[in-house]
């Protein structure tokens, strides 16, 4: 079993990156190395630059990514943890790749129509072919097998959809050049919700600070923040039903759950009929027990380049040794004269 996910470097990370990205990392690293599998996390540089961006800011936050997964919990040495500009083979296969996609498949896919909005023609070629990008992504490493979630099946069919055209038009049926990945679907996300609107995503993008508890926050400003995130005045309901209608409350108590490992009624059987000047304090605490080591180790790494660097470069060496092989049985299925 071979595992490929990956993400985009983003800065401000906050807990809505953590519980519902990057434990479902940590949880796969340590499900599937304990099976003999392995598992691959990259960082999309590369797919960071179909939009606009300010390069000295995509630099920094790859770096954090890096700092934010190490501390979350994922280990370099049981995961190949690199950014794809270090893996030219990504970009190489791409192209190859470009003579199977066709036209169609790209003007179908959803992210391209909702990112590119009404201005199509003035967006970058970049953002039209970033599924190709993904469907390399994935198949130079002949992953078996990709998590993804609901807004990402898409994609992976379309990988799937290259990679079988790719074996029928240049390969046989005994010896196919690519594996046709199968989706993993993770447990469910915790959608975790503003600290100010519990009607919007928590977000690095909203104005307001305390909207989110960032992973750089110290235990006084969690507290803080807990105590003033908006809620209503009724108390907690006995079970999830009482919920409805109220979504403040919902969220509050479902990051208490997710974190507790228990269910959203386990917790109202704790706390149903208490109001939220004894359960602010209570989610404040378990926030700050459960991020304190996050929160030291994410600082200590994000404050030592060399160290991050490394990490990066020598999962990008373990990550080409794995793609050059493909890469190579690629350019031969093509035709193509190689020195």
């Amino acid at each position: 079993m071979r595992v490929v996910s990956g993400i985009q470097p983003t800065g401000n990370l906050h807990l809505g990156n953590y519980l519902g990205a990057i434990r479902n990392w940590v949880r796969m690293q340590d499900e599937v190395s304990s099976g003999g599998g392995q598992c691959l996390f990259f960082l999309a540089d590369l797919h960071a630059i179909s939009m606009p961006h300010v390069p000295a800011e995509l630099a920094a936050n790859t770096r954090e990514m890096v700092a934010a997964l190490v501390a979350c919990g994922v280990d370099p040495d049981r995961s190949i943890l690199f950014n794809q500009a270090q893996v030219p083979q990504h970009s190489e296969l791409q192209w190859l790749l470009n003579g199977t996609a066709r036209m169609g498949w790209l003007n179908r896919m959803t992210q391209w129509k909702d990112k590119a909005g009404k201005n199509r023609e003035g967006a970058s070629i970049a953002l039209f072919t970033y599924p190709v990008l993904q469907a390399a992504d994935v198949l130079l490493y002949q992953a078996t097998h990709v998590p993804v979630g609901e807004d990402q099946k898409q994609h992976l069919e379309l990988a799937r959809d290259i990679a079988q055209k790719f074996n029928n038009d240049f390969a046989s049926e005994q010896a196919p050049v690519f594996t046709l990945p199968d989706p993993i679907i993770p447990p469910e996300a915790a959608r975790i919700m503003s600290l100010r609107d519990g009607s919007a995503k928590m977000s690095k993008s909203d104005p307001s600070d305390m909207s989110r508890i960032n992973l750089t926050d110290d235990a006084d400003t969690i507290m803080q923040k807990v105590k003033k995130a908006k809620t209503d005045p009724e108390p907690l309901p006995s079970d999830k039903a009482g919920l409805e209608g109220r979504p403040e409350a919902a969220n509050l108590v479902g990051i208490y759950a997710v974190l507790s490992g228990m269910t959203v009624d386990a917790v109202l059987a704790d706390f149903g009929g208490e109001g939220f000047g004894k359960f602010k304090p209570a989610l404040g605490d378990l926030l700050v027990s459960k991020l304190a080591p996050i929160n030291a180790r994410f600082i200590e790494l994000r404050q030592d380049r060399a160290a991050l660097d490394a990490i990066l470069h020598q999962g990008a060496a373990k990550a080409r040794a794995l793609a050059v092989p493909t890469l190579e049985r690629t350019y031969e299925a093509l035709g193509l004269v190689r020195g």
